[in-house]
């Protein structure tokens, strides 16, 4: 974990991107909110255009920096905020890949895993970027190339998991996975998830795999729906190399998809190869809460009677309390 560059780029003002989930109400007041505050404070604020005609709001009333959707739009910017649920942080993670600019969400959504403040908190949010009162955490990602024939025909990349699923709902996808050079087994099955660490709270978790706390840098893969005896999710090296082939005799294709966001299809006769991405997702950090914390408020799980705690109370997450007897 590492602290803020204390410079800006251009040595002046200090920019950051604002990225919101712009179809819903909620998201686009917080968001201009975000953005009035920001330039009271003397940051420079920058929306991509078509953001900024939902916001309603424009360089020359609001005092804020719009780009061409075209143009890369976190540039020069200290650090991305993201308004809205852990789908947004992914579009935003999306478009900041190639810069590295750090994120930070805003949850407006029911989990918010990615995101480190909820619109309860806009207030001391707003005072710790202007403060410059945060960390920066990398997180793994996934690097996804599919080859047929022997001839490299898409790639991806991840930051939660890259999915090989079936196509057709009626067939199973028939597969053959690889790990390290070496065949482990087929099967007949819905599809594949292969995660990261930051993933094992999303599809890996529904899909059954184990929850693998951020810190730990291991790659997941876990099978959907296996048909066979041997279909238990798999956690390995961080420097392995796992592979999904999905076999030519397989009736009908498959599709990869990586974040739930970007697809490649899978003809039969296809190989993806998932390894460490080489680029990682950089995740503002306002507070150094334990992630059995987050865990805990998250989903809501029951701690009552635990008695770990010296004091007579603890607060935990976003506000849920163990008592002690």
């Amino acid at each position: 974990m590492t602290s803020p560059d204390p410079g800006t780029a251009d040595g002046g003002a200090r920019r950051v991107l604002l990225v919101a989930h712009t179809g819903r109400d909620d998201a686009r007041e917080v968001a201009r909110g975000f953005a009035k505050a920001l330039t009271a404070h003397g940051l420079l604020v920058r929306l991509r255009e078509s953001e900024a005609v939902d916001l309603d709001l424009s360089a020359d009333t609001d005092g804020v920096e719009v780009v061409a959707s075209s143009r890369p739009p976190s540039a020069d910017c200290e650090l991305v905020v993201v308004i809205g649920g852990d789908g947004t942080i992914l579009r935003a993670a999306e478009l900041t890949h190639d810069s590295g600019t750090p994120l930070l969400g805003v949850n407006l959504g029911h989990v918010g895993f990615l995101a480190e403040a909820e619109y309860e908190d806009l207030e001391s949010t707003i005072e710790a970027i202007v403060a410059r009162r945060y960390s920066i955490e990398d997180r793994l990602t996934l690097d996804v190339t599919v080859h047929r024939d022997g001839e490299v025909v898409g790639r991806t990349w991840a930051l939660n998991e890259a999915s090989v699923e079936k196509a057709a709902r009626e067939r199973m996808i028939e597969v053959v996975v690889e790990v390290d050079g070496r065949p482990l087994s087929r099967w007949g099955c819905d599809g594949v998830v292969c995660a990261t660490p930051t993933g094992s709270t999303a599809y890996n978790f529904s899909a059954g795999g184990p929850v693998v706390w951020p810190g730990v840098e291991a790659l997941l893969l876990v099978p959907i729906s296996a048909h066979a005896l041997f279909a238990r999710p798999l956690v390995v090296a961080p420097s392995s190399v796992l592979a999904v082939e999905v076999l030519a005799r397989t009736d009908g294709a498959g599709v990869l998809w990586a974040d739930g966001r970007r697809t490649v299809e899978l003809p039969p006769g296809a190989r993806i190869e998932v390894r460490r991405g080489a680029v990682p997702v950089r995740l503002v950090r306002l507070h150094e809460a334990p992630f059995t914390d987050r865990l805990v408020a998250k989903f809501g799980l029951p701690v009552e009677g635990w008695r770990g705690s010296t004091e007579r109370r603890r607060r935990i997450g976003d506000g849920a309390e163990i008592a002690d007897a």
